[in-house]
């Protein structure tokens, strides 16, 4: 009986053995992984810092302003008598399908006469019948 109850304790030390060195292996592994994650994130961190440096490089207003002179020799500013008043907009195009439509091209398609219908503000000479 002391030979089997000897052999049985034996047998749950190396079985809780082998459980400790599994642990210790994983969280070997897992310490690893958290320092290549945090290697990674440090690279992202100072690629979007270079990235951060360069954007603000590029947005200065004096460098715009030089590009603008150097690309844009005939632009000029936009003159207050340029606008226009709201009245004189012409009228929204009337809706070709309705906007609950589950298939606009279809219906476009089962109503060839609503392509007939002038979608812009400017008027068109009449198209010849097919």
């Amino acid at each position: 009986m002391m030979r089997i109850l000897n052999i049985l304790v034996i047998g749950a030390l190396v079985a809780a053995a082998a459980y400790v060195y599994k642990i210790k292996f994983e969280s070997t592994r897992q310490v690893e992984r958290v320092a290549k994650l945090r290697m990674e994130v440090r690279q992202e961190q100072d690629a979007i810092a270079a990235l951060r440096a360069e954007w603000s490089k590029l947005d200065t207003p004096a460098r715009i302003q030089e590009l603008a002179k150097r690309h844009l020799p005939n632009l000029k500013q936009i003159d207050s008598r340029q606008f226009d008043a709201l009245r004189n907009l012409p009228e929204r195009p009337p809706d070709l399908v309705p906007p609950d439509t589950a298939d606009p091209i279809g219906s476009l398609l089962e109503h060839p006469d609503l392509a007939e219908v002038p979608t812009s503000s400017i008027s068109s000479a009449p198209r010849p019948k097919r």
